[in-house]
């Protein structure tokens, strides 16, 4: 037994190969001089066959060139440190595949000349575990992207059919109460829209929700969509869906009576959109209007319109508090806690 290796193994003591880590110590000039069992099984050589070798025959090819620069910045600084921060790097066994791997390597000093100590972790079950995980990750998102996209299609086969009733029907009141309906489905139909279309399958992006609702609700009110203009006023708000779907129908609800009774006689005005959420997750919704307003004389609390009482309905299944501004300007304003729904 050689000098260097007396004091290689007072240095690393008799645990050397009960550790269970592979474990390989190489010299200054990269040749292997000590490796444990596990190293022999990791790479599936004997000691007998790497001692005195390159380090470098463990580096899949492509790699090895580098290798001996990194190796004397080591030395130049010799510190306990991870090998390759920032880079996947790859053994290479004895029957010449590739596994990844992480490495720790360490300074030894024997006073026999600098020797580096290198721990290595076979990575392939940890990587293989990955794989599995996100292999299933992309399975659900591709379902979820198909629920969505399925959902919204189905509801516009409805929106279609009711477009068909109409033609069949003259009474203009009922022609607008099918109207109001279709607004109602083109709005759940554009939540799950967003949703396929968007890499989050979990929230929807309202600002984008929204983008997409008000200029065809608009269109729905086509004398007024020449005299009202809609604007929104919207952070970064993504909602669960769960909460998606009663806010885009209380926008739906809000935004079509503000065109349908704020702005009579051919009036101008504006309505605003806005929601923001605060760093306690309480969202607050506002859909306000600068036209006639609403009549002191109504009780909002036993109107019998569908509209209100889809938005009082709606602010209940969100456990949310609505507050009425009834004129200059006229708003309504939801503000509920995100995850609060049942």
């Amino acid at each position: 037994m050689t000098t260097l290796t007396l004091a290689l193994d007072r240095y690393l003591g008799q645990a050397f190969n009960r550790i269970p880590v592979a474990m390989i110590v190489v010299n200054k000039d990269g040749e292997i001089i000590r490796m444990n069992d596990l190293a022999e099984t990791t790479f599936g050589y004997t000691s007998t066959e790497l001692i005195g070798q390159k380090v470098e025959v463990l580096i899949p090819a492509r790699f090895r060139h580098k290798h001996p620069g990194f190796r004397g910045g080591f030395l130049s600084e010799p510190s306990a440190r991870p090998m390759g921060v920032g880079r996947d790097l790859s053994g290479l066994r004895k029957d010449g595949s590739e596994f990844p791997v992480e490495v720790g390597i360490n300074p030894v000093e024997t006073g026999q000349g600098p020797l580096i100590l290198s721990v290595i972790l076979d990575l392939s079950e940890r990587k293989h575990a990955e794989k599995l995980v996100q292999d299933a990750l992309q399975q659900k998102e591709l379902l979820l992207k198909e629920v969505h996209h399925r959902v919204k299609n189905n509801l516009q086969v409805v929106h279609s059919l009711l477009d068909l009733q109409a033609l069949k029907i003259t009474d203009t009141e009922m022609i607008d109460l099918l109207r109001e309906s279709q607004n109602r489905i083109r709005s759940m139909s554009l939540i799950h829209q967003t949703l396929y279309q968007s890499h989050d399958f979990a929230h929807v992006d309202f600002k984008r929700f929204l983008g997409e609702l008000l200029p065809r609700l608009t269109e729905s009110y086509s004398a007024r969509s020449r005299q009202v203009s809609i604007d929104i006023v919207a952070l970064d708000v993504k909602l669960p869906i769960n909460e998606a779907i009663p806010c885009g129908l209380i926008v739906n609800e809000l935004v079509s009576n503000a065109l349908k009774h704020g702005f009579p006689n051919d009036r101008r005005g504006k309505v605003l959109v806005e929601i923001r959420e605060d760093s306690d997750q309480v969202v607050e919704l506002s859909i306000s209007d600068d036209g006639q307003g609403i009549p002191p004389e109504m009780d909002m609390a036993k109107s019998e319109s569908l509209g209100l009482q889809l938005v009082h309905l709606l602010t209940r299944q969100l456990h949310g508090l609505l507050d009425v501004q009834r004129s200059n300007p006229t708003r309504f304003t939801l503000r509920f806690r995100m995850g609060e729904k049942s």
